[in-house]
């Protein structure tokens, strides 16, 4: 839990739009559930509830691509589709133990106020960038192309987000199963010439076979 009454409002602000929407969460609420001193709406977001809910969204980006670098420390097999595994795992795994009660805040923000308020839709378009940034950075380490990491990384969390919605429609975690078993194959076609593993470098030529000498060598040796 963050710990000064600014963090805990952000805070709490995305943890209640993830659940109730925009709409749904009030001020007074977030700062009931932050547990912050009184007036500190006021002091620390003289822009009301839109700059709150702007920096709520900026907040999910932001968890999200620290969460990239966390799953990829973790990940016995570092490919395309075993990141998108683990991140929809990460949702079913909330799903099923905590319900379907809670998406995702940045997604929950532009549903509510991308047409009318300008301010919280490029929080939450800089949020998925952020997002798509990490996860695009992620493909490029795992050597896929870098004109294609970009628009994989998009398709991922396009994917994802509309996975979780069908979940928790259906309050079942099916979607989510669904859409990495078919975008795996096409994430994984994408890697590039890895290194393979065990090969001392220098050792061998691009198809494996031992590498001839040089002709100097050979005219110095007299064949």
């Amino acid at each position: 839990m963050p710990r000064s009454p600014r963090e805990r409002m952000v805070f709490s602000a995305a943890q209640l739009i993830r659940r109730h929407g925009v709409a749904g969460t009030g001020m007074r609420e977030v700062v009931a559930h932050a547990d912050a001193p009184r007036g500190s709406l006021q002091h620390y977001f003289p822009g009301g509830k839109d700059q709150l809910v702007a920096e709520a969204a900026r907040w999910g980006g932001d968890y999200a691509a620290k969460r990239v670098d966390k799953f990829l420390a973790a990940l016995p097999e570092r490919t395309p589709g075993a990141l998108l595994e683990a991140m929809a795992v990460q949702w079913r795994e909330d799903f099923l133990s905590e319900g379907y009660q809670a998406g995702c805040p940045v997604a929950a923000s532009v549903v509510d106020c991308s047409a009318a308020n300008p301010t919280v839709r490029q929080a939450a378009a800089d949020a998925f960038a952020v997002w798509q940034n990490a996860v695009a950075a992620a493909l490029r380490g795992m050597y896929v192309p870098q004109r294609r990491a970009g628009s994989l990384a998009t398709l991922m969390i396009g994917a994802l987000e509309g996975a979780i919605l069908f979940a928790r429609a259906e309050r079942d975690p099916r979607a989510l199963e669904v859409t990495v078993k078919e975008l795996r194959p096409l994430l994984d076609a994408a890697v590039r010439n890895p290194p393979v593993p065990g090969r001392a470098a220098g050792a061998a030529g691009a198809t494996g076979r031992p590498r001839s000498a040089p002709p100097a060598a050979r005219t110095r040796s007299g064949r």
